[in-house]
């Protein structure tokens, strides 16, 4: 029984003097002899040599870009005006005028069919009328001079009005076997030949107003609010890679669709050079509005909290050259790929920390910048410089791109260089067009036709 009692004391002061030990550890005094394991990296590095640490973090400046406010969607084109000619009543064809491919203008006949009897009516017609119009005159003389009674010219004359009456109906028969186009446009492939005998309501050729194009797109319905009237869109085709156009929209339904809770707008493209045609796919990006001068800072700069975003600025503290770090609310407003658009908390030049927020427990903090080149794989090795220096060297390789309009952000058609396009864009002078597209296309002479009307 006294050996285990002597085994359990050696054991409890054993566990008290090892607990001893390592509280004299953790608690030890720093000094000269201990080195530079009691001080901080970063004090070491800095030369302070005291054993406050200051957090290292990644910063970039914010910076003004153009923002286009827009969103994608996919459409059809159609004609702006476009009809399939077809006969009123029955008939043979004798003469076909217009070739396929033609362009064709308002009131030019097309299609003549056989009017042989038509015609002989219209000549009976006539004949009658004549007549008519000799009876009621001799009729009107003959009562004047009291030989025949007021009933005789009554007669005479409802007999004029129908002789009349059977002309025009006559020559309304001879009019509808001519076909006309009924605008200016382009013939489609013609679907008859020259002696085929057509019921009423055949096809014969179609008919395609192509100055213009419509583009037909739904959005959702959260849009409907910002899409109006007058507002313009980026329009692509895959049959034109590399080509844009602009078309403005004319029109917003009304009616919401209630099965794709959608709203259909339609807008027009100018195509007098010919290079889009009704049926094609395409993609529409829908311009809402423009900001020449947004701020836009790194994603990784914001901080949601609380339904609220935050940003960690870095501003002058107390000594030369020192940051330190001060709290910020945001309001943020367009996210683009590895950009936010920030409306209200900051100002342009201002520095906000894109990484290391974990290191910050309070405002104040003094910070060093490390300079992003001196990351691995960063483009090669790089010295940390200054706090100010690091700061302005990732933002102004940021800003470089930006300001010739094909920064990182540019790829998504939202940032500099991505706005609303003038009606030249049509030509093809974008990468991928076809041979030659490098020389400026021609001005369009005339008004632009999706103003007409």
């Amino acid at each position: 029984m006294a050996y285990k009692i002597r085994y359990l004391v050696v054991a409890v002061a054993g566990l008290a003097l090892a607990s001893g030990a390592a509280w004299w550890w953790q608690n030890k005094p720093a000094d000269a002899s201990t080195g530079p394991t009691a001080a901080a990296p970063g004090a070491a590095a800095s030369g302070a040599g005291g054993p406050a640490r200051v957090p290292m973090v990644e910063a970039a400046k914010v910076e003004t870009a153009r923002l286009v406010d827009e969103t994608q969607a996919v459409g059809s084109l159609r004609s702006r005006q476009g009809v399939m000619l077809r006969p009123e009543i029955s008939g043979r064809i004798r003469q076909i005028l217009v070739s396929d491919g033609q362009k064709v203008r308002r009131g030019q006949l097309l299609v003549q069919f056989d009017d042989q009897l038509p015609q002989a009516q219209l000549a009976q017609s006539k004949a009658e009328l004549s007549i008519a119009e000799a009876n009621h005159k001799r009729n009107v003389e003959l009562v004047a001079q009291n030989f025949i009674s007021k009933r005789s010219v009554d007669e005479s004359a409802a007999a004029l009005e129908v002789a009349k009456a059977k002309l025009a109906l006559s020559d309304a028969t001879v009019q509808r076997l001519k076909i006309l186009a009924p605008f200016d446009g382009v013939a489609g492939l013609r679907q008859v030949n020259v002696g085929d005998y057509l019921k009423d309501g055949a096809d014969i050729i179609n008919i395609e107003d192509m100055e213009a194009l419509l583009v037909d797109f739904r959005l959702p319905e959260r849009f409907q609010s910002r899409i109006r009237p007058g507002q313009s869109a980026q329009v692509e085709v895959d049959a034109l890679p590399g080509q844009k156009f602009m078309a403005q929209i004319q029109a917003v339904d009304p009616l919401v669709d209630a099965n794709g809770r959608s709203v259909g707008l339609r807008g027009c493209i100018d195509n007098r050079r010919m290079q889009l045609r009704p049926g094609m796919f395409a993609r529409v990006n829908a311009v809402f509005g423009v900001r020449e001068k947004a701020l836009v800072i790194p994603e990784e700069a914001i901080i949601p909290q609380g339904g609220r975003s935050f940003v960690v600025k870095l501003v002058p503290g107390e000594k030369p050259d020192e940051k330190v770090t001060q709290r910020v609310p945001v309001v943020t407003g367009l996210r683009l790929p590895g950009r936010v658009e920030v409306i209200d908390g900051l100002s342009a030049d201002d520095t906000v920390v894109t990484a290391g927020h974990q290191r910050l427990q309070k405002d104040g903090t003094a910070v060093r910048v490390m300079d992003r080149a001196a990351r691995p794989g960063a483009g090669g090795p790089g010295a940390a410089g200054g706090p100010a220096g690091a700061a302005s060297a990732p933002a102004g390789a940021a800003s470089a791109p930006a300001a010739g309009g094909a920064g990182p952000a540019a790829g998504s058609g939202a940032v500099a260089g991505a706005g609303p396009r003038g009606p030249g864009m049509g030509g093809p002078g974008g990468p991928g067009g076809r041979p030659g597209a490098g020389r400026p296309m021609p001005a369009l002479e005339g008004p632009n036709p999706c103003l007409k009307g």
